[in-house]
């Protein structure tokens, strides 16, 4: 089916930005990614994540990654995996 239906939404630069390069970094565009979106919503018949209001633990987990904090960085998939299974 051809894509002639359009858009327009408007959402804040910086989250914008942000999104972009995760999908540039999967290798697909933002009209991609809202396509993907869409057809999720029709195939689940609601969307695609659960919808709700973050609890107290949840808030703060939130906070401290917008402030930078909490990040750890790993250099591979292995090393991930090792931090994982050393913490129990």
């Amino acid at each position: 089916m051809a894509k002639t239906a359009t858009i327009n939404a408007r959402i804040e630069p910086a989250v914008k930005t942000k999104a972009e390069r995760v999908f540039a970094a999967i290798g697909i565009s933002a009209s991609d990614a809202i396509g993907l979106f869409y057809r999720q919503v029709v195939f689940r018949k609601g969307l695609p994540f659960d919808v709700c209001i973050p609890n107290a633990t949840t808030l703060a987990a939130l906070h401290e990654a917008e402030s930078g904090g909490g990040e750890v960085v790993h250099g591979s998939t292995q090393d991930i995996f090792d931090d994982i299974l050393n913490e129990g």
